[in-house]
């Protein structure tokens, strides 16, 4: 993956950052992943040392409150945020095709997971159906096979509702945004499955 932010780029968030109002270290790197949706999450060493630099070219002022360091944007910070509006909207793009991205991963991954599901289904339904065609052996009970078949898709459906919401939770915990959109796209797709089987189930 291309870095979220080219050269010097950082640098000048990090004051756009401080010029919408006062903030400690860990709001700063909390308010980075939360805007570039889960691609980015910087650390203290990364941070901080350009933090020291801002103060050192006079943009940025610190002070201690309790036990946290605040930094505060100082008139020259100012200056240079407004000097370089067309940068930072240039930055504000690529971070929102950043988040876009994102978004369209996770749909793609579940409208996958929904195809196989559909898959599974209408494989257990013909399987269902085969049996029923043919005459069962001695001693079989129908009943008893179809118990079988609805263990087969109960299991199926499972396995999917673990690895669908395994796929969304590991996403939210990288800082990633979850979009309406997306479970829309899910609700939908769920429907349709239903649907579907539905109609295998009444031979349509």
């Amino acid at each position: 993956m291309s870095p979220v932010f080219s050269h010097g780029d950082l640098r000048l968030y990090l004051l756009n950052l401080l010029d919408e109002g006062p903030r400690h270290g860990y709001d700063i790197m909390q308010a980075l992943s939360d805007r570039t949706g889960g691609t980015y999450t910087p650390s203290a060493g990364t941070i901080y040392p350009r933090l020291a630099k801002l103060e050192e070219e006079g943009l940025v002022t610190k002070s201690i409150d309790g036990r946290k360091t605040v930094y505060e944007i100082t008139e020259a910070g100012r200056a240079e945020v407004a000097s370089r509006a067309g940068d930072l909207e240039g930055i504000e793009a690529g971070l929102t095709d950043s988040v876009r991205l994102i978004a369209d991963e996770v749909r793609g991954s579940v409208r996958e997971a929904m195809k196989s599901l559909r898959a599974d289904l209408a494989a257990a339904t013909r399987d269902e159906r085969a049996a029923a065609a043919s005459a069962p052996p001695p001693g079989d009970d129908p009943r008893v096979q179809s118990r079988e078949q609805m263990h087969r898709a109960e299991a199926s459906i499972a396995e999917f509702r673990a690895q669908v919401r395994s796929d969304l939770r590991t996403h939210l915990a990288r800082g990633g945004e979850l979009a309406a959109s997306v479970v829309d796209d899910l609700t939908g797709a769920l429907d349709e499955a239903s649907r579907n089987l539905t109609r295998m189930l009444r031979g349509g």
